[in-house]
């Protein structure tokens, strides 16, 4: 089983509830996902990668972002088809960038466009023939059903399968305190592997609400707001 399956299945049976919530205090956004609709994000960008780039288990897939909803989606989207997380773009069937990212290493480019309300690049065309992820991921389907298993023992993040990574979540979730029903308000980078398995996967296996901030500015705020019961920042 995909290591997407096995952090949103047992969500799902709650899934009107908060899974990720995402500030940017440098441009004043809050941007809340229900554990309905990171799924639905996850299930589209998983049925993008398998129909566009034809992404099987175990093939390398870079992802180049920052702590963001977005790249939640990406990223969970990625394990769900078996996709392979890794760092560098070179030999990658496919690589997630940011607006600014370089392209051309990889196969093929996919501009993030980290926009607070989700819009793609607009009338501004992806560099050098990349696609809009965005813009072009939106219209794939809204369910993902993997044509190809996906068993535990597929790489999933830098080398460590499936398995290994959900064990190391699960082990961080108990080191850092986290457990299910909690808050998570978090200001650490997304950094491979380590950065994702303490700030989104972790919270996700124990069945907690991330609340990721970005450019830090109003934490206390937020951390009122959200009442935060697990500090990360």
């Amino acid at each position: 089983m995909s290591l997407t399956d096995q952090l949103l299945r047992p969500l799902l049976s709650s899934s009107a509830r908060p899974a990720v919530t995402h500030y940017d205090d440098a441009v004043g956004s809050r941007v809340e996902l229900s554990v309905a609709t990171l799924a639905n994000w996850a299930a589209k960008t998983a049925n993008w990668l398998v129909e566009e780039f034809d992404v099987e288990p175990g093939d390398p897939v870079a992802v180049d972002l920052p702590a963001h909803w977005q790249t939640a989606g990406v990223l969970l989207g990625t394990w769900w088809c078996g996709g392979h997380v890794v760092a560098d773009a070179d030999g990658a069937r496919v690589a997630f960038v940011g607006p600014d990212g370089a392209t051309g290493a990889a196969d093929d480019t996919a501009v993030v466009a980290l926009d607070p309300l989700g819009r793609g690049l607009g009338p501004q065309e992806a560099p050098g023939g990349a696609f809009d992820y965005l813009s072009d991921a939106r219209t794939a389907g809204d369910d993902f059903t993997p044509l190809i298993p996906v068993p535990g023992d597929t790489p999933a993040l830098l080398g460590s399968t499936a398995d290994e990574v959900l064990a190391a979540a699960r082990t961080r979730a108990q080191e850092l305190g986290v457990g299910a029903g909690d808050r998570v308000l978090s200001t650490r980078a997304w950094t491979l592997p380590d950065g994702v398995v303490d700030a989104l996967v972790a919270p996700l296996v124990a069945g907690a609400h991330v609340v990721q901030v970005s450019n830090p500015a109003k934490l206390d705020a937020h951390r009122t707001a959200e009442g935060a019961t697990v500090d990360l920042s």
